[in-house]
Order: structure tokens, then sequence, then C-alpha cells
């Protein structure tokens, strides 16, 4: 098993927030700030599979999801599709149902959106339209080098949603040191939940202060051993 599938597997068995995992980025990779969870509750984490569509028509996305892999979390980025709703419920259907999606991100709109809420899928949108794309192939494509670029950042990287967002991990980030800032981020939410609600500290003594650094039992928190710093 590689660190890929190491790091997809401890975010998954122990739901691993947006929140902690921005923080092991040190508070960055957050995908859009328009994100937004269609249906709340969803936490979903898994690869990445990069698509696009392009000039207000939706034949090429079509196209790249017809034999998609299983298990993966499709983007879709629009190019001039303007406030046009990129698919619906038929695609969705489609990548949900038959080809075993994780989840749905999508960096513009969709329609059907009562259908989509009905049926209570995994997406990740930045807004509605009952006005849809064509269904129309283009003369020219998606020129080649934002297409190498796109992929060279999205595909293969780890997509972690949840009610707070998409967080992204870079696959630059697909190692032991990662892995172990995830464990030491569980560890950090629990001595810092325990002063609170057990201890009855304030925040600022136990977030600022770091009063528990004091004690024997916490040495496994020196701030020289801390991977997120």
């Amino acid at each position: 098993m590689n660190y890929t599938d190491l790091i997809i597997q401890k975010i998954r068995q122990n739901r691993i927030s947006t929140t902690e995992v921005a923080d092991c980025l040190d508070k960055t990779g957050l995908l859009s700030g328009k994100l937004y969870a269609l249906n709340p509750r969803h936490f979903r984490v898994g690869r990445v599979k990069w698509t696009y569509a392009i000039n207000e028509s939706n034949w090429e996305h079509h196209r790249q999801i017809a034999d998609i892999d299983s298990g993966l979390i499709i983007i879709t980025e629009p190019f001039n599709c303007g406030e046009r709703a990129i698919f619906g419920d038929l695609v969705t259907k489609y990548l949900m149902l038959y080809r075993q999606s994780e989840a749905l991100v999508v960096l513009g709109k969709l329609r059907d959106i009562p259908r989509l809420i009905k049926e209570n899928y995994p997406i990740w949108l930045e807004g509605a339209s009952p006005i849809g794309c064509f269904n129309t192939k283009n003369e020219n494509d998606l020129d080649d080098a934002t297409t190498a670029a796109r992929r060279e950042l999205y595909d293969d990287s780890i997509a972690v949603c949840d009610d707070s967002g998409v967080v992204i991990v870079p696959k630059s980030m697909h190692n032991e040191a990662f892995l172990k800032k995830l464990d030491w981020i569980e560890e950090q939410e629990d001595i810092w939940f325990d002063c609170i609600d057990r201890r009855k500290w304030s925040t600022y003594d136990t977030v600022c202060l770091k009063k528990h650094l004091d004690e024997p039992e916490s040495n496994r928190f020196n701030p020289e051993q801390n991977p997120l710093v």
C-alpha cells in the first residue's frame, strides 16, 4: 500500500475533518471558497480525477466520464461556460450509480437540484441554475497546456470533503511526514478538548499558553517534536 492509500485510509477511518487536514497543510488546501455541500452531513475522501466542460457545452465532459474509473472524487471545472449549469441528474446518476464515484465536486453550477437533493448525493458545488450547457462538440478543445497543468495539479491528489468545504492534499504531501501530521493533529485535538472539558481551562491557557506542556504526561506534545511547525 502506497502513501496515498495510507493517507486516505487514515483520514476515512478517523473521519479527520477538512479543518484538521487544512491545519496539517499549514492552514492551506481549500479548493474554492465558493464550494458548499449540496446535501449536509456527507464526509468523503478519495483520489481525485479532474474533468472539464468548455464553451457552454458539456460534450467533452460526457466524453471524459464515459469509462471513468470507480472510487474517485470527480472534480469538474468549466471554462467559458458563463452562468450555465454544467450537468444535472442524468450525469450525476451515471457517475454515482454506474461508475461508483466517491463524490462530485463542481467548480460551477448544476441543474436538477430538487432531484439531486432527493437522492442525497455527495455533491459539492458553487451554485445552481435550471439553464444547462449544450450538447454540441467544440471545434477547438481545451488547449493542451491547460489540460496538462490541471491534470498534474489535481489527478491522483487527495480530496477531503465535508460541510466545511473541500480541501486538497497535493501529491507532494503524500509521504510519511504527512501521515505523522495527521496522527499529531488527532492527538492535539484530544488533549485540547480534555483541557477545556475535564480540566475546565480556558482556551487561552490551552491553545495560547499551552499549559499542558508543563505536565509530565504531556511530554509527547513537546513543540520540538511537533510536525506541524
